[in-house]
């Protein structure tokens, strides 16, 4: 009888550790079969193909997500810090009298906590022609040479020339494109006529005036390099026959979403009535189209990261089919339910999380080399890929948000482990007498 204990024992004690290595989870076996899987052998290619194209499909459809919201993101970004570089945040303009006090206004409004300079303002419409006759429309914008320094967009992007002459009194700053469609150069003469002249027995007649061309500026924005023209306060107040008011004060503020705190100061500090809007109001439209635009293209990328977790379905579905021998024979030597469940989410979710990593790693790539990348393919097909005169800007940007990253990956590994479920599961109620009747 002790004989037969013991022989017992000695036919039982080597699977005590099979049996704790079959219970744990995410056990070395477990990891050991689930890459054997994995690896493409001649009987399973179809197999491996599928697990091929989910992994690629991934990869691209999270590298797609990151690069176009990083692209959106940086061109809104661009665009405004581009506005907000030559427009104030908050525009003063008063209602019951002309600004003609508007030298105490500026330094009542300066004095606000919060409120960076404020700059008064003329501007008006004409007509801007070279020496070739060649004739466009331009704004023309009435400011003070004290006050040209401060906006950062036109001081820091001079090109050409300097801000001598424009601080004289006697020349203009004008903007790149608008200099190169007009062929005018830094002494040349830039003619305006404005319709609004003077007034005749006969009407009112045009007013025609050339200035000298003293700066060109680049903003990087093409609508404001082809269309405006800088020219000191006194003479656009003759020009627009507005002689001793500001049409505006401009204000520049420290930070331009907090513009809304800072209205009841400034009215405060005005003491009349006065109309005041923003830098949101006024692009409110743009804005709002750029956003809606950012969150559809959001929603209809993430199809393909869909669609690739939807091939990682199908594939394992597949494997579990080829396998229904192995996992009966596994079960048969202890393997459980879950561990088979374990196996095959770790098949199916390995490919979602390195397709993931690879995403990122090609989106990061690529976002750092946008504008490289995008010179490349305009030369490569002979064409402008990314117009300035269609899309505003003269450099494809790129920012990317750590929040909106953060949320791909997640999304994308999300996706993964919820397509690896339903087959992982099937595999686990696999009966291994019904696999192994016909072998």
């Amino acid at each position: 009888m002790s004989g037969d204990i013991a022989q017992a024992d000695e036919v039982t004690k080597p699977a005590a550790p099979a049996n704790r290595s079959f219970g744990r989870a995410f056990s070395g076996y477990e990891r050991m079969v689930a890459w054997r899987y994995l690896r493409a052998r001649r009987k399973e290619a179809f197999i491996s193909v599928i697990a091929g194209f989910s992994f690629v499909g991934i990869m691209l459809g999270v590298a797609t997500l990151i690069i176009v919201m990083a692209v959106m993101n940086g061109f809104r970004a661009e665009l405004i810090d581009r506005i907000l570089g030559v427009n104030g945040h908050m525009i003063v303009q008063s209602i019951d009298q002309p600004l003609n006090d508007y030298d105490e206004l500026a330094v009542k409004l300066a004095g606000v906590e919060g409120v960076r300079a404020a700059v008064p303002l003329v501007d008006g419409q004409t007509l801007a022609s070279g020496y070739r006759g060649v004739g466009t429309g331009a704004l023309v914008r009435g400011i003070r040479a004290d006050d040209l320094p401060k906006l950062g967009g036109v001081s820091n992007n001079i090109l050409s020339g300097d801000l001598i002459g424009f601080a004289a009194g006697d020349g203009v700053a004008v903007g790149s494109r608008l200099a190169a469609n007009l062929g005018l150069a830094v002494g040349d003469s830039v003619q305006l006529i404005s319709p609004e002249g003077d007034v005749t027995p006969l009407g009112v007649t045009p007013r025609i005036k050339s200035y000298p061309v003293s700066a060109i500026f680049e903003i990087g924005m093409s609508e404001y390099d082809a269309s405006m023209i800088f020219m000191p306060l006194s003479e656009a107040q003759l020009y627009f026959n507005s002689d001793g008011i500001a049409q505006s004060i401009e204000l520049f503020v420290d930070d331009p979403d907090d513009v809304d705190a800072l209205r009841p100061l400034i009215e405060e500090a005005v003491g009349r009535q006065i109309f005041i809007s923003d830098w949101r109001q006024q692009n409110r439209t743009f804005f709002s189209a750029l956003e809606v635009e950012r969150n559809v293209m959001f929603m209809i990328l993430t199809l393909i990261v869909l669609v690739a977790a939807l091939n990682i379905i199908s594939g394992l579905i597949m494997l579990v089919k080829d396998k229904g021998r192995d996992i009966a024979i596994l079960r048969t030597m202890g393997a459980t339910s879950g561990s088979i469940l374990r196996i095959f989410f770790m098949t199916g979710a390995a490919i979602g999380v390195t397709g993931t990593i690879a995403g990122v790693a090609l989106g990061v790539v690529v976002c750092l080399n946008i504008e490289s990348i995008r010179q490349f393919f305009s030369w490569l097909s002979g064409t402008t890929l990314f117009n300035p005169e269609l899309y505003f800007l003269s450099q494809l940007p790129a920012d990317m948000d750590p929040g909106e990253t953060l949320t791909v990956i997640l999304m994308a590994i999300g996706l993964s482990f919820l397509a690896t479920l339903f087959p992982a599961w099937r595999a686990s109620r696999l009966d291994p007498v019904e696999a192994l009747r016909y072998e």
